[in-house]
Order: structure tokens, then C-alpha cells, then sequence
């Protein structure tokens, strides 16, 4: 081999293991953030309109499948402490990547499960993987896009929703393509989660990417943070906030088919009614996060989306079968207190360290407090044979929902 073919052979080897360029990174992070958010809630979702098949072949009470209503809000909740621990350690999109893998592996193996504790297991391994993404795609956002995070956080929460409302959705019909195996239709997103892993793992790879998302700071300098920040006002709205409306979110997710159903609707018509939930979250969580990220206070937001909460409540309690779709268009629209709850979190950190500890605090908090939610509304579901109970006491938390937002809405920086 010449000298200059020796040359060449150098360059093209170096160009080769160049890192990508700054608009390539970026293209490849948006691109990442919107798969990881598709696979944020399909695991959940999908549930919704098979749960009295699954409750048929498991042999659940309506109790117990409040209880599996509420599983995603225990996971997220005791998993979500732990990000940011873990993205100190070993970098956030590590972390994602890892979560990713999880959710695949949940997502495929439930749907061999025949036993109940088997079930709940897997789900729960799912659910883990989604509890870490919930953390840390808002830092990944503020680290990645500091100018834009309210742009970026109604993009990935578009993708929420879409992968939302597409499992509700199509969930129904691709058990009814496998002869009604609702194993099948749940079963079938996984496929949609291992697409998510590879741009993850090009981003893991990149060590200047891993470093950035580390956390920086001592241990004992992040504990002292954190206590400061579990003594803020503003902290606490957050938690709360984010608390309630994820109870309206997860009792909507896992009981309103059912609600549907009992109304008198059929399972198809169950599932696209809820499936209207979600899929207005795709414009209207990208718009609504850009609207909030210009302004100063939220709290007005905030406001306006619990009144549309009260009143899908009001129209379910008052003639849920009268005008069904909406009542799903109200809660659909209720339902993007989200996104506005993940763009105050971006907007109240100064820095990329302090969004991580106070999503995870607002998150970890906030599900903590949402466990209670789906199961109680179960119970009294069970006890009372009759939806006109549980639906006083959703509206009275979104009363409390609107109180919190106002105080979490406020101009307040913290860190």
C-alpha cells in the first residue's frame, strides 16, 4: 500500500470515529425523546379496555384491579427516587436505555403470564422502566435544549399521548386479529418499545454525552440540596399538583372503559372513547407546553384545565351514556394538566442538577400520593355497585388539583 492510499485509510478511519456533529446529536436526541415517550404509557393503557378479560382469566376482584390500576403510581413513584442516584452513577441516557430494555422485556413476558402475582410482577418490570424515563427525560430536555424546554416538553408529550391513545385504541382489535386473545393485543407493544433502544444506546455510547448527564456534585452536596428542596413551598405545589392529576390520569386510564361499559357501550366503543382522552393530548400537550413555557405564571392554566375536569366528571355522574364522546373530550382536555405539570418542573430548576432532584422529588411525591386514588375508587365501585360515588369523590380531588396549581403556577425558581 502507497504512502497516500495509507493516508486516506487514516483519514476515513478517523472520520469514522469522529463523534457526530452538533445538529446531528441534536436531531438524534429529538428523535430519541420522541420514541422513549412513546413507550411511556402503552404499558398502562392497554389494559384499560381488555381489564375485564384480563380479570376473567386472572380471577380478580374489582379491588384487586384497583389495585393493578395503581401499580404504575407505586412504581413510579419508589423507582422514580432512585433516578436520579442512578444518573449521578451512570449517566441519564444510560439510565433511559436500561428502562427501555425493561419495559420490552415486561411488555412480553406478561403476556405469558397465567398466574395473577405473575402478572403484577411483570407489569411492575415494565412499569420500572417507564419510572425512570419519567424522571429523567425532563432533564435530558434541560440539558439537551435549556432555551427550549417548553417547545421540547409538549413534543415528547405529544409522543406521550400518541403512544397513549394508539394502545387504547388498537389494543381491542389486534386481540380480536388473534381470535380475541387479549394476551396478543397486549403483548404487541413491545415491539414498539425495542424500536426505542437503539437511538438510546448511540447516545449512551458518546462519552461526552454520558458525562453531560450526570449530575454533578458531591453526594453530601446533593443530600443538602434535596433537604432544602423538600422545605420549599413551591416544591411541595409541585408535588401535590403533580399527585392529583396523575390520580385523575391513572382512575381515567384503568376505569373509564369500564364506565363506558356499564353506561351500555360496547368494548370497541369503550376503548375509542377513552382512546379520545389521550389522542387530544397530542396537539394540545404540544401546544399547551410551548403557551406555558412563554409565560411567567401557569396558575391560570392550571386553573382552566380543572374547570374541563369538573365538567367531564359532572356529565359521566349526570348521563354517561347521553353524550359520551363529550365527556371524553373534557377529560381529554383536563387530562393535559402533564405536560403542564412536567413544564413547570423545567421551568422552577435553574439548572439541569436541580431539575433532576425536583422531578424526581414532584414525581416520586406526587405518585406516592396517587396510590390511593385508583384503589379507593375501585372499593367503592365494588361496595356501591354504582359509578355516581366514586365520581363526587374524583371531583372533589380536582377541587384540591385546582388549589395546587395555583400555588405551583406561580414565578418561583428554585436551586
Amino acid at each position: 500500500m502507497s504512502n497516500e492510499e495509507s493516508v486516506a485509510t487514516d483519514r476515513a478511519a478517523r472520520r469514522r470515529a469522529a463523534p457526530p456533529s452538533a445538529a446531528w446529536a441534536r436531531r438524534l436526541a429529538v428523535a430519541a425523546l420522541i420514541l422513549a415517550a412513546l413507550n411511556l404509557r402503552p404499558a398502562v393503557t392497554s389494559l384499560g379496555p381488555v381489564l375485564d378479560e384480563a380479570r376473567a382469566s386472572l380471577g380478580m376482584s374489582a379491588t384487586l384491579a384497583g389495585l393493578l390500576v395503581s401499580l404504575p403510581a407505586v412504581c413510579f413513584a419508589l423507582i422514580g427516587f432512585a433516578a436520579p442516584r442512578l444518573a449521578r452513577r451512570y449517566g441519564a441516557e444510560a439510565v433511559i436505555v436500561t428502562g427501555l430494555a425493561a419495559i420490552t422485556a415486561g411488555l412480553v413476558l406478561r403476556s405469558f403470564a397465567h398466574a395473577t402475582a405473575l402478572f403484577v410482577a411483570l407489569s411492575a418490570l415494565a412499569l420500572a422502566g417507564i419510572a425512570v424515563a419519567n424522571v429523567l427525560l425532563p432533564v435530558v430536555v434541560k440539558q439537551r435544549f435549556p432555551h427550549r424546554v417548553g417547545a421540547m416538553t409538549g413534543l415528547y408529550s405529544m409522543a406521550l399521548n400518541l403512544g397513549a391513545s394508539g394502545a387504547a385504541a388498537a389494543t381491542v382489535p389486534l386481540a380480536n386479529v388473534a381470535d380475541g386473545d387479549w394476551r396478543i393485543g397486549l403483548g404487541t407493544w413491545a415491539l414498539l418499545a425495542a424500536v426505542a433502544v437503539p437511538p438510546w444506546l448511540r447516545l449512551a455510547r458518546r462519552r461526552d454525552v454520558a458525562d453531560a448527564g450526570r449530575v454533578p456534585g458531591a453526594p453530601g452536596a446533593a443530600a443538602g440540596r434535596d433537604v432544602r428542596l423538600r422545605r420549599s413551598p413551591t416544591a411541595w405545589a409541585l408535588a401535590v399538583y403533580f399527585g392529583l392529576q396523575a390520580t385523575a390520569a391513572y382512575v381515567i386510564i384503568g376505569w373509564l372503559p369500564t364506565m363506558f361499559r356499564d353506561a351500555g357501550l360496547s368494548a370497541e366503543s369503550a376503548g375509542l372513547l377513552f382512546a379520545v382522552t389521550s389522542v387530544l393530548g397530542v396537539p394540545l400537550s404540544f401546544a399547551l407546553a410551548a403557551v406555558a413555557g412563554r409565560l411567567r405564571h401557569q396558575s391560570g392554566i392550571a386553573v382552566v384545565l380543572a374547570v374541563f375536569g369538573l365538567a367531564g366528571y359532572a356529565g359521566l355522574w349526570a348521563a354517561p351514556s347521553a353524550v359520551p364522546w363529550l365527556w371524553a373530550v373534557l377529560l381529554g382536555v383536563a387530562n393535559c394538566s402533564f405536560p403542564l405539570a412536567l413544564t413547570m418542573i423545567g421551568m422552577r430548576g435553574r439548572d439541569g442538577a436541580t431539575v433532576t432532584r425536583l422531578s424526581a422529588f414532584a414525581q416520586g411525591v406526587g405518585y406516592l400520593m396517587s396510590i390511593p386514588g385508583p384503589i379507593l375508587v375501585g372499593a367503592l365501585y365494588e361496595r356501591t355497585d354504582d359509578w355516581q360515588v366514586p365520581l363526587v369523590f374524583m371531583a372533589a380531588l380536582m377541587v384540591a388539583q385546582l388549589l395546587a396549581g395555583v400555588f405551583a403556577g406561580r414565578n418561583r425558581q428554585l436551586g
